[in-house]
């Protein structure tokens, strides 16, 4: 990867073009090591006529030549190498994101956009005074939901490889550094990159709900729990700086999981799973402890003849010796004057008993928390502020923030699930047909708790689902009331799905205090569901003993908010929409009946599913939806561009908090013409689901989808504990959002993220005229937001590519893929003349470099992929060594794509 590869960077990104270079000669000498030298110049001639392809804008033809019959094991070769420059460039790109902050900081000039600086600058410029911000303090929840993700699942080693690729370009920010460490830097790179070479991606096995466990735990535990306390101390500089001192931060996020939780469609998570997760969430986050409080052990050396001890402290230490024998027994007669490391050994001693579940342990983690709180507390009171209360202060940030569960489990299941349970419960065999009205009246007295359930022992779905709610009800005992999240239900349609819940609750012995101690979430994921949610919305607070039960809960309400199944369904214009407008109907059925809705948003990563930029998501979402709340799905790639790294965890939760404080404290001002651009969203809304839904409901669509798309070798792949299928293929709504999305993004087409917008943007501009369309455009931040995600998706796609997937679907190709070019460019047209633009991305130069630099590996394996499905279904999809290569391919273009599901 020289520079003639590809010169087009920006003209400030030297260092990213020199780490291009640099990690580009260490994959050929690799390739040229593990393969041999034909090898490595047979990828040099691909990409060279990949390159060519791009810049002539010649037909894909050629190319595609090159890549046609391979062995099977060379096509596997070949997509692994391009998969390496790729993971190349994604990480020279990371590094150079911890470059720029670094510029940022040192520079000391303008504070970086984005960054918590920056947003209290904003904010206080625009009035917001140190009461108006310390009370949002005061109420400020952010809580990201790490979730399993059947396109990712990649090793923990070789996500370790990456990290020690990431610290050696790092170690290059130091100009003082000689040849000779430059030299071992470059060693070291080499020894991760060949290792990893000889590293398959993921295992033959389809992962277990423990292995996603471990993979999200890497990253809650690992990289989040090490910055955590950077992002408060950056906050406190920020406001410091801004407001003056005196302001305190409460704890503002916390992390929550679906991994061991999720039960809808996935057989392999129940009861076991649940318990299973949160015992090993436990012992993993009181492991952290225990290494940070041995090291503050060495660290507080201080001895009492030179310390003064706080008085409180002192006592405890006492009581801890009297109380705990074994413990002072195992310290050293030589440590007996060091009070703080003593302290911190019992300390430890109490975390061992915790975690082993044995005598002396704490009971909580607000006793632990107070332990650590005395040492703090007498460190600033007797000259400690810098011997040690800044590393202790770090403990208590993660303490505060992980407790002794690390993440707050959450369950979902699906509505029909709990009908079917309910069915044998009340000997019902037509239960699930009946109307709303009916299962209300019928579920009322089970739901307060008037009546216990007389039949279905016995019945699967109603143990399993007794199973689960006891399980809840034993892990509140055992791990304290923060350990369980929501409870969320797909497919929720009624306000009788949301009573069932308590129903079936009381049944497995979830009660306190006579009471459900239950946030019930119901998830409104298709457009008709969406809808609709405000009138379910209102039937519930119009329900007495649901509105009892809200009122235990604080009469907060949690809604989920489903963006890939309403793109599924509808459309991604039909399903922005739909969003905006439900969220804002809940908001106003709220507010009459005096309590609170909190949104949990669904998102992926893809913009298919709502993936977007935080701050301009959240700014163009209505007014009074954000109030100090967010809570959202983190799934796959994503979590690993976001969190992989520190120094960018660092970044992206400063990010997501600066966005909710801006979204909450000084949400986009009311534009008088919204109300008429809301009518002409509606129009676009309703055109653009027609145009989808033509397209999906075209006789033949479901062989077409199949034949265009690699979602037979998805559904192959041994990516997720759950199945792709909720049941057998009939329709869309059959499939799983993210191998819908996933399968459209592969064969480039990405067309679930555009689809029938411009023949929305053709019918409502016959009859409302441009100007209106184009003032949305540029003064309307959910349109222009809409846009700029439409646009990037179009920037990724490529339709010469999607025509040659197309084709693998025989005669299906001439009735489908002519609607698909159309409209592809139909759609490009208009977003090129809304914006006012001769090219796509001309305004995000940035990002459009960053494409460009994928490109010339992306191609070949996508049409290397074209080449392999065609051979590998001839064989029935029995050739085993070509699905191996057909995998290859898929994980190279979804780690060059990036935003793939």
């Amino acid at each position: 990867m020289e520079a003639a590869r590809d010169p087009e960077f920006l003209p400030h990104d030297g260092p990213l073009r020199e780490d291009v270079r640099r990690l580009g000669a260490l994959v050929g000498q690799m390739l040229a090591e593990q393969g041999g030298q034909p090898f490595f110049e047979r990828v040099e001639h691909v990409r060279t006529a990949a390159i060519h392809r791009r810049r002539s804008g010649a037909a894909v033809d050629a190319l595609a030549d090159t890549l046609t019959g391979l062995e099977a094991a060379d096509a596997e070769s070949l997509a692994r190498a391009f998969a390496t420059y790729f993971q190349a460039v994604n990480t020279a790109e990371r590094v150079h994101r911890i470059r720029r902050r670094r510029d940022y900081q040192r520079e000391g000039g303008a504070a970086q956009p984005e960054s918590l600086a920056a947003v209290l600058a904003r904010l206080k410029k625009d009035g917001v005074g140190r009461e108006e911000l310390a009370s949002l303090l005061d109420r400020l929840d952010v809580e990201p939901v790490f979730t399993a993700h059947p396109t990712e699942a990649v090793r923990r080693s070789l996500l370790e490889k990456e990290q020690e690729i990431v610290r050696a370009l790092v170690d290059e920010f130091d100009p003082t550094r000689t040849p000779q460490e430059r030299r071992d830097d470059d060693a070291r790179i080499l020894m991760a990159l060949s290792s990893g070479w000889q590293t398959a991606e993921a295992s033959p096995v389809r992962p277990s709900v423990q292995d996603e466990f471990d993979h999200i735990s890497f990253y809650i535990a690992r990289p989040i729990y090490r910055v955590l306390p950077a992002l408060y101390e950056s906050l406190q500089q920020a406001i410091d700086e801004t407001y003056g001192e005196g302001v305190t931060i409460p704890r503002l996020l916390r992390f929550a999981t679906w991994v061991g939780g999720d039960m809808d469609g996935n057989p392999n998570v129940n009861a076991d799973t649940v318990a299973a997760t949160l015992s090993a969430q436990r012992a993993l986050v009181l492991e952290r402890y225990l290494e940070d409080v041995t090291a503050l052990g060495r660290l507080l050396s201080q001895t009492d003849d030179r310390v003064t001890l706080d008085d409180t402290l002192a006592r405890r230490l006492q009581t801890y010796r009297d109380d705990l024998p074994e413990a002072a027994a195992r310290i050293r007669p030589r440590h007996a004057d060091m009070p703080y490391r003593t302290f911190l050994a019992f300390v430890a001693a109490r975390l061992e008993a915790t975690l082993h579940e044995t005598a002396q342990a704490y009971p909580d983690a607000d006793a632990f928390i107070d332990d650590i709180a005395l040492i703090e507390r007498s460190l600033l009171d007797h000259d400690g502020r810098h011997a040690g209360a800044y590393a202790v202060g770090r403990l208590l940030w993660r303490a505060r923030t992980f407790g002794f569960h690390l993440a707050r489990l959450d369950v979902r299941q699906d509505a029909r699930v709990h009908d079917e349970a309910l069915g044998a419960l009340l000997d019902d065999a037509e239960w699930a047909q009946r109307d709303t009205g009916a299962r209300v009246e019928a579920l009322r007295p089970y739901a307060s708790g008037e009546r216990a359930f007389a039949a279905g022992d016995g019945h699967e779905a109603a143990e399993m689902l007794r199973a689960v709610f006891a399980t809840l009800a034993d892990a509140r005992q055992r791990y304290g009331t923060e350990a369980t999240g929501l409870y969320i239900i797909s497919m929720a349609e009624t306000a009788a799905d949301v009573l069932a819940v308590l129903a079936l609750a009381r049944r497995g012995g979830l009660v306190d205090d006579g009471r459900v101690p239950l946030d019930v979430a119901p998830l409104f994921e298709t457009i008709d569901d969406l809808a609709g949610g405000a009138a379910t919305l209102q039937a519930l607070l119009d329900d007495p003993v649901y509105r009892e039960h809200l009122k235990a809960r604080g009469d907060r309400q949690w809604v989920m908010l489903g963006y890939s199944d309403s793109g599924k369904d509808g459309g991604t214009v039909a399903s922005k929409w739909s969003l905006q407008r439900a969220q804002a109907e809940l908001l106003d059925v709220a507010a009459k009946a005096g309590i609170r809705v909190a949104f949990f948003h669904g998102r992926g990563g893809s913009a298919s599913r709502g993936g977007s930029r935080i701050t301009p998501a959240l700014m163009a979402s209505p007014r009074g939806s954000v109030g100090g709340v967010l809570r959202v799905t983190e799934q796959g790639e994503v979590i690993h561009r976001k969190y992989g790294i520190r120094a960018l965890a660092v970044r992206n939760l400063e990010q997501t908090l600066g966005a909710v404080m801006r979204a909450s404290l000084r949400p986009r001002e009311t534009e008088t013409r919204e109300a008429g651009w809301k009518d002409v969203m509606a129009r676009l809304s309703d055109e653009s689901r027609k145009a989808y839904r033509a397209f999906v409901d075209t006789e033949g669509f479901v062989d077409y989808f199949r034949g265009a798309t690699p979602i037979d070798v998805i559904e192959r792949m041994t990516l997720g504990s759950r199945p792709a299928r909720r049941r057998s293929m009939k329709g869309v709504e059959d499939l799983r959002a993210i191998p819908w999305v996933f399968s459209w993004t592969q064969c480039r087409a990405v067309l679930t993220g555009w689809y029938g917008l411009g023949s929305a943007l053709d019918a409502v501009a016959k009859e409302c005229g441009e100007d209106d369309l184009v003032r949305m455009a540029h003064e309307w931040p959910f349109f222009s937001t809409m846009l700029d995600d439409v646009e990037m998706v179009l920037a990724k796609a490529d339709i010469d590519i999607a025509e040659a997937f197309s084709r693998l679907a025989g005669p299906l190709h001439e009735r489908f893929f002519p609607m698909i070019r159309a409209e592809f460019e139909r759609t490009v047209a208009w977003v090129l003349k809304l914006k006012g633009a001769s090219e796509l991305l001309a305004g995000d130069p940035r990002l459009a470099t960053s494409i460009r630099l994928r490109n010339p590996y992306v191609d070949p394996m996508s049409l290397l992929q074209v080449d392999l499905l065609r051979r590998w279904r001839a064989t029935e999809g029995k050739d085993e060594a070509l699905l191996n290569a057909l995998v290859a391919c898929v994980n190279g273009v979804s780690q060059g794509l990036q935003n793939t599901g």
